[in-house]
């Protein structure tokens, strides 16, 4: 084994990476480099589809005794965007005040650094004996189409039939301070490209032509007049937002022929992907015309009921940071829609307050107690 790991460090080593999906730039290799020094069996895995950026993905385990918990993240990170808005290099990873500041800090490579930091002395405290096996399920394609990244190295895992048991999904969860809140669940993602078809004509003589604009205004309103539901015990309502609305007619005196909208909806587990486009449709069909809508789900809605992980981890945070954490399904898509369906999981890591944004950053304070919160959940999942 060798010399202690600190969370700052290993995150600081994973920032320098400018591993912006779909490149790696070195992350998972660093991450390999620590995690061999740990005892770890390695498996980098590379996957690539017809018309997809090849991607790096990494999956190491120590142990081949059951249970086989699993730690599950990404090394990519979105761009930085514009460099002049940083006040300091986003790949530089730079300490400035008690905070580490970097393009990842949050999401998620500190969280990443804090579960190694926490394996790491977990094993020490143990001479490196334990019953089970801990593994890393890490991409680098969360950020980006999700096609080649967790759910292809999910598939690589059945095939040599080897289980998860149980797992964390290290993404920001925490809303506003480390502790306060966890995530048992998503709601599913559905955005819908509508296209509607008219017939053009001159602005003065509107009964000669079927305007399309007229009828996509109708078409949409028809999709957001009423609710969709009003949520459930664990998840929010569903909603519909419709993002963009383009008839591309640079001519005041012409009436479109075309019509084109996109809108994304959130929904809960009271619908499915299929259910939810049977009722956009239904509704679209009331306006009549002719239409064409073209769908592309990116998750379903799921909940993983309270039990073991969310439990430990539960006490584990308040053990650390005196916080009951809220069990939520809010926020975005993650990898655990994927993860779900092999074992029991929860999702909790950082706070997300800076993701994705200009000067991304993370306390020090946390990194030391997100990875304090891991140990001793390993310690008790071990028990």
């Amino acid at each position: 084994m060798t010399g202690p790991i600190e969370p700052a460090a290993l995150a600081a080593d994973l920032i320098r990476c400018e591993s912006v999906t779909p490149r790696d730039e070195g992350a998972l290799g660093v991450l390999a480099k620590a995690l061999e020094g740990l005892g770890f069996t390695c498996h980098p895995l590379e996957f690539t589809e017809p018309g997809t950026d090849p991607v790096k993905n990494l999956y190491a385990r120590l142990g081949a005794d059951c249970p086989n918990f699993c730690y599950a993240g990404h090394t990519d990170v979105v761009p930085p965007g514009n460099l002049k808005s940083w006040s300091i290099d986003p790949f530089a990873a730079e300490i400035h005040d008690g905070y580490l500041y970097g393009r990842g800090a949050v999401d998620m490579k500190g969280g990443i650094a804090s579960f190694v930091t926490a394996t790491d002395r977990f094993l020490r405290a143990r001479n490196g004996k334990f019953k089970g096996s801990i593994s890393l399920l890490i991409t680098g394609d969360e950020e980006g189409v999700n096609i080649n990244g967790t759910r292809k190295v999910l598939d690589w895992l059945e095939a040599r039939g080897e289980t998860l048991d149980a797992c964390i999904v290290g993404e920001p969860t925490n809303a506003k301070s480390l502790g306060d809140m966890m995530k048992i669940g998503r709601r599913g993602s559905l955005t819908g490209h509508l296209t509607v078809h008219g017939i053009s004509g001159h602005a003065a003589y509107p009964h000669l032509a079927d305007n399309a604009a007229h009828r996509i205004v109708r078409m949409l309103h028809a999709l957001t007049s009423e609710p969709l539901d009003e949520g459930t015990a664990h998840f929010q309502a569903s909603s519909l937002q419709v993002s963009t609305v383009d008839v591309g007619n640079p001519t005041t005196n012409v009436i479109p022929a075309e019509a084109k909208a996109s809108f994304n909806v959130r929904f809960n587990d009271l619908w499915t992907s299929e259910t939810l486009q049977a009722w956009i449709e239904e509704r679209l069909e009331r306006e009549g015309g002719r239409w064409d809508l073209a769908v592309r789900v990116s998750g379903e809605s799921f909940l993983v009921p309270p039990g073991q992980v969310s439990d430990l981890l539960t006490e584990a945070i308040g053990q650390v940071t005196g916080e009951t954490p809220d069990l939520s399904t809010t926020g975005g898509t993650s990898d655990a829609r994927f993860i779900h369906r092999f074992c029991p999981l929860a999702e909790f890591g950082l706070v997300g307050l800076t993701m994705h944004k200009v000067d991304e950053r993370v306390a020090l304070k946390d990194l030391e107690n997100l990875a304090e919160i891991y140990r001793i959940f390993l310690d008790r999942y071990f028990a």
